[in-house]
């Protein structure tokens, strides 16, 4: 829970769910955590008091609010372009504030370009690739990335798989060059592939240890049965236990292909430098036939509920529901929804009657969205009945203008300083670009937020939040289904 839940204003995070953290420890361990844990936007409580339901409020914005939105909105982005190298979308923002570069090679489809079987193999050969390739042995890699200063990333996804250079704009080049390397041509030492299949058997079987890595686990299995939705980014320890350097080889020489390719480059880099460097290098691969498309799943028809026996001090809820597609209308006015729902979760279940110390309603923010209910509690049938009836009061009311205006207005502030470095505006771009089919559309999303009205919550609040797969860990006696199928 972030810690600006205890302030006035009362922002609240969905703690270890939240996409921008930085890692920690071993490439696997970093995997493993990504298991099942989708990008969540953080949930944004209306300031002291959960918004006033007024049953006929005004349909037209106040004058404040109209006067606030021509304020915001702002001309086109001239210092972002996109250029295609090769057949590789490059999408270039030139920022010349600080010496920092960041370049993120997006591998489209994610989940979906793997099985049951082999989940996980992608983030195993981006981290076996770590340890050598052609033109860079693996003393060499690390004494060159040692000297350099410099950082590759691999950052799991379910619509991508990304691999990103840090650096500056004096050491970008050879930090792009061993990146390119690792994707194009690594090793694969069956020591080495045999070394990190260990590290990642370890981090999925320390995955049931950690309660809330668990309940999103089967939160996301529960919700999205027989897609790929379901499965987990870091693999399970069948698929880990099956994935062996040929698989490996086989992968990296079908999947590896500059159809699959997106990059996104932000730092003070001019674009024909980009070009460059994108032509010399992932140019060279092969075509492949990859077309990104929004995924799609067979809609839930009912509550269900997934639980899991525990002795743990509290007991961990995750309930999610689909919502709509990122293309949709409807996305951003459920974004806002689920702010408001936390809202008044966290005023009735934390401050009112103290029930839980970490309660919100997240919004996943990926192709496919999904929203949900999440909490810590020791009276779990209790908690559920409260969320329950709140859920009821935002379907059946609506919520104050006035109140939505600050919500929205503490959403925007909390949302662009998540999104002031460069590592975070190259992740905005791609969802842009690939969820709404343009990354000028990242610069619209603060007159879109504006533009969501008291109605527009009411409706998405019907339309979406309903049959909701829910996951628990902890006592299971506590808890009721017949409370969950009630959702």
């Amino acid at each position: 829970m972030n810690t600006a839940l205890l302030l006035a204003a009362a922002i609240a995070w969905s703690g270890a769910l939240h996409a921008g953290r930085p890692d920690v420890g071993s490439p696997a361990a970093r995997r493993a955590r990504h298991a099942a844990v989708p990008a969540v936007t953080p949930a944004v409580t209306p300031a002291v008091t959960p918004a006033v339901r007024r049953r006929d409020p005004p349909s037209a914005p106040t004058a404040a609010r109209a006067r606030t939105t021509a304020r915001a909105r702002t001309a086109a982005d001239t210092a972002t372009t996109r250029i295609v190298v090769n057949g590789i979308p490059v999408i270039i923002r030139r920022v010349s504030a600080n010496d920092v570069v960041t370049a993120n090679v997006y591998l489209l489809g994610g989940l979906r370009q793997v099985s049951n079987d082999n989940a996980g193999i992608e983030s195993f050969l981006l981290d076996v690739s770590e340890r050598g390739t052609r033109h860079f042995t693996r003393d060499r890699l690390r004494q060159t990335m040692a000297r350099l200063g410099t950082a590759i990333v691999v950052d799991p996804a379910v619509d991508w798989t990304a691999l990103g250079v840090r650096a500056t704009a004096a050491t970008f080049d050879s930090t792009w060059a061993v990146m390119a390397d690792r994707l194009m041509y690594p090793t694969l030492d069956s020591a080495d592939v045999e070394l990190i299949r260990e590290q990642y058997r370890s981090a999925v079987r320390q995955r049931g240890d950690s309660p809330d890595a668990l309940v999103e686990y089967l939160a996301d299995s529960a919700t999205y049965a027989g897609t790929a939705y379901g499965r987990p980014l870091a693999g399970t320890e069948r698929s880990i236990a099956s994935i062996n350097r040929a698989q490996l080889r086989a992968y990296e020489q079908t999947q590896i292909v500059r159809s699959r390719l997106l990059v996104v480059v932000v730092g003070n880099v001019v674009p024909a430098r980009v070009e460059q460097l994108v032509r010399r290098t992932l140019g060279q691969l092969p075509a492949g036939a990859y077309h990104w498309t929004i995924p799609q799943a067979s809609p839930l028809v009912q509550s269900l509920l997934v639980a899991r026996q525990r002795e743990l001090p509290t007991n961990y809820i995750l309930g999610y529901y689909q919502g709509p597609p990122a293309s949709s209308a409807d996305y951003q006015a459920l974004r806002v929804a689920a702010a408001a729902l936390s809202g008044q979760f966290f005023e009735e279940i934390r401050s009112k009657r103290n029930l839980s110390y970490a309660v919100n309603a997240p919004f996943v923010d990926r192709a496919l969205s999904a929203g949900g209910f999440y909490v810590t509690t020791v009276a779990p049938d209790s908690v559920l009945e409260i969320m329950h009836h709140e859920l009821g009061v935002m379907q059946s009311n609506l919520v104050d203008p006035s109140a939505l205006d600050r919500l929205v207005q503490q959403f925007i502030t909390e949302y662009f300083l998540d999104n002031e470095t460069n590592a975070d505006q190259a992740n905005l771009l791609v969802r842009a670009e690939l969820y709404r089919g343009d990354f000028r559309e990242a610069d619209r999303f603060v007159d879109e937020l504006r533009k969501v009205t008291p109605r527009d919550i009411q409706r998405v609040a019907r339309t979406y939040m309903k049959h909701v797969a829910f996951a628990y860990v902890g006592d299971t006696t506590r808890v009721s289904r017949a409370v969950v199928e009630e959702f």
